[in-house]
């Protein structure tokens, strides 16, 4: 696979991700009986929690091996879309958990 450097499209990819992680934990949660103001906290929290260790901002490491996460989403032609640098999802949870607790 070859990595394509496509920061408009990798956003618009970013952003479908970090939904789609909302709504998989929104719906979990739901599962186990979490609802409310509960529900939407705990989303959050959990999504920016997971996000972040997606961007590279947790600081991974364990038995001095360090883990640099480096988000990409496959596209067809056997592509790599990429932004060029760390992805920045954790920043996308905020607003995305406004607009999924709306509807």
């Amino acid at each position: 696979m070859q990595l394509k450097l496509d920061v408009e499209h990798f956003e618009e990819l970013q952003e479908l991700f970090i939904r789609e992680t909302i709504e998989q934990i929104r719906f979990q949660l739901i599962k186990g009986g979490i609802s409310g103001t509960q529900l939407r906290d705990l989303t959050g929290e959990i999504a920016f929690s997971v996000a972040s260790t997606v961007d590279d901002n947790a600081g991974i490491e364990f038995d001095g091996v360090a883990v640099k996460p480096y988000l990409t989403f496959a596209a067809e032609e056997d592509q790599l879309i990429h932004c060029g640098e760390n992805s920045c999802t954790h920043e996308l949870v905020a607003s995305v958990i406004d607009e999924v607790f709306q509807g």
